[in-house]
């Protein structure tokens, strides 16, 4: 009907907001110092100020994983659907 291109909007799903906590945690828990900022307890003689950093460069790792691939599927599926949808259109 008219000659302007689709233009594809962001779409907010749920994956894309889990994607987006997985990002988010780690920020809000590093940025959050009054609720880690005391010694005990300690692990393995190491403060709890310290080991409780060191621990979130493993979890974010992990988390940062995730998103991206959570953000891997969603794009193939996206794909997918808008290979489907300019098959079954034309």
């Amino acid at each position: 009907m008219s000659d302007s291109p689709d233009v594809s909007r962001a779409v907010v799903t749920p994956v894309r907001v889990v994607i987006a906590l997985c990002l988010l945690a780690p920020f809000v828990a590093l940025l959050w110092v009054g609720s880690y900022a005391k010694t005990d307890p300690a692990f393995a003689g190491i403060p709890f100020f310290y080991w409780y950093q060191m621990l979130w460069v493993i979890i974010s790792t992990a988390l940062t994983m995730t998103a991206y691939q959570l953000w891997r599927r969603d794009q193939r599926a996206r794909a997918a659907a808008r290979t489907q949808d300019g098959g079954a259109s034309e």
